[in-house]
């Protein structure tokens, strides 16, 4: 049997753990992705985590992917892209001065022996990286409360005169600014701004779909009483026939006339309004063009299309002739 790489629950971790919701999103994006990339629903992932310390205070701020089978040793074990890693860790710190190396991340129901050999290399980068499991959801797991995440404090037992690296599970908090509150809103709300409109609609189609699927229940259970198949539940089908007979005469000749009348008065509404946009466009055309193209006005204020441009023209206006103006020049 397998011995447990972590330590019981009444060992405590001491460690000041604080994760930002981009990792978070981060770790997801790449296990939906290897999924849909390698088709099997458990793909093996890993990746770094960047963040501060300052003494037992942690952040874990960013996150970026790790290749997970480019590479195995003799006994099966997965190596680390090491130059890879130390590349982007420096391209990181160049954005982002203040963020270093602070540990991995991987998927996994819990820390295995598999975890620990991978500890040891990142140990090469960092005196003790962190680990932060995703737990995949399962039928025990699913209606936990929470997040899916699990933070892992490397340390050592001693036990029978011997030391083997091991994890203690420590506590963590999930912390957002302003920034990451905005952007997190902006992606529950699909990525298209939250916009009031489409905030609508997804509601009406929710509210459609919901109304949809309880007909169905309705019209399954109807059908298998007719059939036979279920005895007569004669107080739901009470219910059902007052529910009926509360709904509109859908087919009735006089609700079909109304409702092709009120359709024909919300078409010509509309109609009418892209009309009136369109000749208010087309007299800003026309008075651009008079403007242009006329050189002089008589004292009326008629150009050579004859329309009276109100404002341009003297006498009542008290504002000189356009050819007035030219001459005064």
């Amino acid at each position: 049997m397998t011995e447990p790489v972590v330590l019981p629950s009444s060992t405590t971790s001491t460690l000041s753990l604080s994760l930002h919701p981009l990792p978070i999103l981060n770790i997801s994006e790449h296990l939906t992705r290897q999924k849909l990339q390698k088709g099997t629903n458990s793909p093996f992932v890993i990746g770094a985590l960047l963040g501060t310390q300052n003494g037992r205070e942690v952040e874990i701020v960013n996150s970026f992917d790790l290749a997970a089978d480019e590479a195995t040793d003799r006994g099966g074990n997965i190596i680390v892209d090491a130059p890879f890693l130390v590349s982007r860790t420096q391209q990181y710190k160049q954005v982002f001065p203040s963020l270093e190396l602070i540990g991995w991340y991987s998927v996994a129901p819990e820390p295995t022996s598999l975890h620990i050999a991978l500890h040891e290399q990142f140990t090469n980068f960092t005196a003790t990286p962190l680990l932060l499991l995703l737990q995949p959801s399962t039928k025990d797991t699913q209606d936990a409360p929470g997040l899916p995440f699990k933070a892992y404090e490397p340390t050592l037992e001693i036990r029978d005169r011997k030391s083997r690296a091991v994890f203690i599970e420590a506590p963590y908090v999930v912390e957002t600014g302003e920034a990451e509150r905005i952007a997190v809103d902006w992606t529950a709300r699909g990525g298209e701004g939250g916009s009031s409109l489409l905030s609508h609609m997804q509601t009406q189609r929710a509210a459609v779909s919901m109304l949809h699927d309880r007909i169905q229940v309705l019209v399954a259970y109807v059908t298998s009483v007719i059939a036979g198949n279920m005895p007569k539940d004669h107080s739901t089908l009470r219910s059902i026939a007052a529910l009926l007979a509360s709904l509109p005469a859908a087919d009735q000749p006089e609700f079909r006339q109304e409702f092709d009348t009120e359709y024909a008065d919300v078409q010509m509404t509309a109609y009418l309004a892209s009309l009136t946009k369109s000749t208010n466009a087309l007299n800003d055309v026309v008075d651009k063009h008079v403007l242009l193209t006329s050189s002089t006005r008589d004292s009326g204020g008629v150009g050579p299309s004859g329309r009276r441009r109100g404002g341009l023209g003297g006498g009542r206006s008290g504002i000189p002739p356009l050819g007035d103006w030219e001459r005064n020049r």
